[in-house]
């Protein structure tokens, strides 16, 4: 039942990072008008830089595509582990009212971590 779970999740988890990845490369999703100022600045930094969103972007959508698959999801978590941080950086310093979801999407990062935690050791050792 466990592995179901961190299955239906993961999916959830790799279909967001493919949505906001592709968002990045299409702007399907419309930009709220309220954005905070420090983030319109984040975001313009981000653009300024012309090799920076895509690459991120290309990260989101290749991490999303491994993490769907339980072969591939070790190698996916790794690949999307530094967006991650810079998720839960954004929502911790400059734009703390999505906070909740940043937390619930490292949960969900840290269980399938846990899950593949004897893939990882060999990186560390």
């Amino acid at each position: 039942m466990k592995r179901k779970i961190l299955n239906v999740l993961s999916a959830l988890f790799g279909l967001m990072m493919v949505n906001s990845g592709l968002n990045k490369f299409f702007n399907y999703i419309p930009v709220p008008g309220n954005l905070p100022e420090p983030l319109v600045k984040a975001t313009a930094a981000l653009v300024a830089i012309n090799w920076l969103l895509p690459l991120i972007a290309t990260a989101e959508i290749a991490g999303g595509i491994l993490v769907l698959f339980p072969k591939t999801r070790p190698l996916g978590v790794l690949v999307v582990f530094p967006v991650m941080v810079g998720v839960l950086l954004t929502h911790l310093c400059i734009v703390p009212d999505g906070w909740p979801i940043a937390l619930i999407l490292w949960a969900v990062l840290g269980w399938m971590i846990a899950d593949n935690w004897s893939k990882y050791r060999v990186l560390i050792a």
